[in-house]
């Protein structure tokens, strides 16, 4: 059975949904998710966003071939907040991109990859590699 269509697999942006999601977020490090949130968006006009696996999620919303939703080929990066001392995001075909950054870790079957911020200072130092993957992540899905 093929698995259900989502505003994610259509790139179909939900701001307000994140918009509701940040307001009621209680994390140490809300301040660094705001920043880094900031980044991802205005990396390009073609990011959208929504909850998924109960967190904001970023993905592509322009023009893809057909693919299986359980590819997520849309799929940028997202949050993870099983940790309070410090802010980690799963890109799941973080693998597939080269990185001269080194800001990617965890070596994982399934092409993820990591990047941890451990404060607001971190990510600020950071923004620039982030905003190179993406780059490089979008340009593999047009």
């Amino acid at each position: 059975m093929a698995k259900k269509e989502t505003n994610l697999t259509l790139g179909v942006s939900e701001s307000e949904k994140v918009d509701e999601f940040m307001q009621s977020l209680k994390h140490p490090m809300k301040n660094v998710v705001e920043y880094v949130r900031k980044i991802i968006l205005s990396t390009d006009i073609q990011i959208g966003e929504g909850i998924y696996w109960n967190a904001p999620t970023f993905y592509f919303t322009g023009k893809m071939r057909p693919f299986d939703p359980k590819e997520y080929k849309r799929y940028i990066v997202g949050f993870v907040f099983n940790r309070q001392d410090c802010i980690r995001m799963v890109f799941l075909q973080g693998a597939t991109v080269s990185d001269k950054t080194t800001i990617l870790e965890g070596e994982f079957k399934d092409k993820r990859k990591l990047v941890v911020f451990s404060s607001l200072a971190d990510a600020k130092s950071k923004e620039k590699e982030l905003k190179t993957i993406i780059k490089k992540l979008i340009l593999q899905m047009k």
